[in-house]
């Protein structure tokens, strides 16, 4: 099977305004991620004031994080020369392992601001997370970028955009697909079981499925390479310590907290 990819990434025009697909995909992605956090916050008898309060941090975060991310792991040479296309956020480029630092660091100063203990929220913010991921990586396809390797076969996606009539490999979908299943697992174990697992267990869950899963689909994209004789993508270096870590927390850590409460 064929796909062509012609969509035009801008989705309408209003005068200078121009409303692009990737724009309206993260907007959305915010506003459902937003909707399930708030959900389980209330459903747990969470204060919703915090989750208020935490998600401005995150956003900042989030956009900060994704940027610099890009900027310092995937074209740093280029930006240091020219250090004022830095801030234009709008001419794309966000990286995903920065977005999740960024969050990170946005967190944890959230949490020192607020006097809270660092692992209160983290499994219900955890939950918004793979739904923003999913929708950028729709917004991604639309775009036509991030694109993956050539299929070899008589099936694929022509991204007509780029003038590339190559049958390629749709990793921005795969990667979607992907995010959008981690979703479900992530619900799942929450409603069936988050009263009975310890702090963090969902948010390190998380972060297992997502960065083994794109670990794979680095394989089939065009990738940033580090060296010629290096087997592995930038990505895919990227997503190793965070795997590591959660596999220490399963491993080690899990065993020792399953009796400890929630507070």
């Amino acid at each position: 099977m064929v796909f062509v990819n012609s969509f035009d990434p801008v989705l309408f025009e209003v005068g200078p305004l121009s409303v692009r697909w990737y724009g309206l995909l993260f907007g959305l992605g915010l506003i459902l991620g937003y909707a399930i956090v708030f959900y389980a916050a209330k459903r747990e008898k969470y204060l919703t004031q915090h989750i208020d309060s935490a998600l401005i941090y995150l956003f900042l975060g989030l956009v900060i994080g994704a940027r610099l991310g890009h900027v310092f792991f995937y074209n740093a040479e280029y930006f240091l020369n020219n250090p004022a296309n830095i801030i234009k956020i709008w001419n794309g480029g966000l990286s995903s392992h920065g977005a999740a630092l960024g969050i990170l660091v946005a967190y944890t100063i959230w949490v020192k601001v607020k006097k809270i203990p660092f692992s209160k929220y983290t499994d219900i913010f955890i939950l918004g997370m793979p739904i923003v991921a999913g929708c950028v990586r729709l917004g991604n396809f639309f775009n036509s970028e991030i694109i993956g390797k050539p299929t070899g076969g008589d099936w694929g996606v022509i991204f007509a955009n780029l003038s590339d009539n190559t049958l390629r490999h749709p990793t921005q979908i795969y990667e979607s697909l992907s995010s959008f299943a981690i979703f479900a697992i992530l619900y799942f174990v929450y409603r069936k079981w988050y009263r009975k697992t310890p702090p963090m267990f969902l948010m390190m869950l998380y972060v297992l499925l997502y960065f083994v899963s794109r670990f794979i689909v680095e394989f089939w994209k065009e990738r940033h390479i580090l060296s010629f004789d290096f087997p592995l993508s930038m990505g895919q270096v990227l997503s190793i310590l965070p795997i590591v870590i959660a596999l220490i927390f399963f491993i080690f850590f899990y065993p020792r907290m399953r009796n400890l409460e929630r507070q």
